[in-house]
């Protein structure tokens, strides 16, 4: 029996394996308990082994690696196509993944090492706290909102809401308490926040592509840090728009006939570097009239011809673009930024 690729559909405590020879035909089905994974494919020759590239299948992808397997990953929405309608089970899923994994045209997902997941962590903490500190903050604003009490918006905004609430005698104590249980768990969010962004701060400092990164106008050192620990490697991109379609900033095409339609973004990818990049974005674009260099010229140009929601949108696809050159070519922002500002499609 001579194993050729096999495919293997990751769980919490039951494993699927599917193996195929050269030729594509089946040798082996079977499940494997988790503590069973690392024996069964330490007495396995060398092989190719697929999964999807979901929780967990860096830490196997790492694992089987070090046993001597070429381990390739595979995005789930390039398996689901080759799962077999009405049989979705685990045996399905790893002959689909196997099935994948023989195909010519695959891009495969890079493998991450455990120090860029350590630093992916400490964002998706971040982003899930500031999530909440949010959650917190609207519902501080809709209790206190009860009873009259109104300030503007923004987090700095919460120490003068609470000073508001204290002060007005009519507000009931019930609701005072309430409103202040809110109010110091907000804080506390607050504090940890802070000390994980100076985590990836000092990421963002010791790493090289991440200080290349942070030279582009909208791009600060928790948006760069997290480009950097996400995107094994840039090459995998053949240009920088297939950097920016990865990341779900193009727009989204419906054409037939001979006739071009476009639509909105496709929102697909990396949702959290689309929302970093869509941020910054927004700061450059009120910023616009002061901002004196090329970019700032093509900004303003634009801006004069198309509603500003879709600026912004624009300029994160352009800073996504900016991005992927910098890395490929390792050069400083000022060469890349020159040759890249002249778009047409917009």
């Amino acid at each position: 029996m001579s194993i050729s690729i096999i495919g293997l559909d990751t769980a919490k405590a039951i494993f699927q394996i599917h193996a195929v020879d050269e030729v594509g035909r089946e040798v082996l089905r079977r499940k494997l308990r988790r503590v069973e994974v690392v024996r069964f494919f330490n007495d396995q020759e060398p092989c190719t082994v697929a999964m999807e590239a979901c929780g967990a299948a860096h830490h196997w992808a790492r694992v089987l690696t070090g046993l001597g397997h070429e381990v390739k990953l595979v995005a789930p929405e390039a398996v689901r196509p080759f799962v077999k309608k009405g049989r979705k089970n685990d045996s399905a899923d790893a002959a689909a993944i196997c099935e994948v994994a023989s195909r010519p045209n695959v891009k495969f997902v890079p493998m991450k090492s455990s120090e860029q997941q350590a630093t992916l962590s400490l964002h998706t903490a971040r982003s899930l706290l500031v999530k909440q500190q949010a959650m917190l903050a609207n519902a501080m604003r809709g209790l206190a909102a009860e009873f009259g009490v109104v300030v503007p918006q923004g987090i700095g905004r919460l120490d003068g809401l609470m000073a508001s609430v204290e002060a007005d005698e009519t507000v009931p104590e019930r609701a005072r308490q309430a409103i202040h249980e809110l109010f110091d768990n907000c804080c506390a969010l607050g504090s940890r926040i802070h000390v994980l962004e100076k985590e990836i701060i000092a990421h963002a400092r010791h790493d090289e592509t991440a200080r290349r990164l942070e030279t582009i106008p909208g791009v600060g050192p928790i948006t760069a840090s997290l480009i950097a620990a996400t995107v094994s490697d840039i090459h995998a991109f053949r240009s920088p728009r297939h950097f920016a379609a990865w990341l779900g900033l193009v727009p989204r095409q419906h054409s037939t006939g001979g006739k071009t339609r476009l639509g909105r973004i496709t929102k697909t990818g990396n949702r959290e570097i689309r929302k970093l990049l869509v941020l910054g974005a927004t700061a450059m674009v009120y910023r616009a009239p002061r901002w004196n260099s090329v970019a700032g010229a093509w900004l303003r140009n634009i801006l004069e011809r198309r509603p500003v929601r879709l600026v912004t949108v624009a300029l994160a696809n352009k800073t996504a673009r900016i991005a992927w050159a910098l890395m490929t070519h390792q050069e400083d922002r000022s060469g890349v930024c020159c040759r890249m500002m002249p778009c047409s499609g917009w």
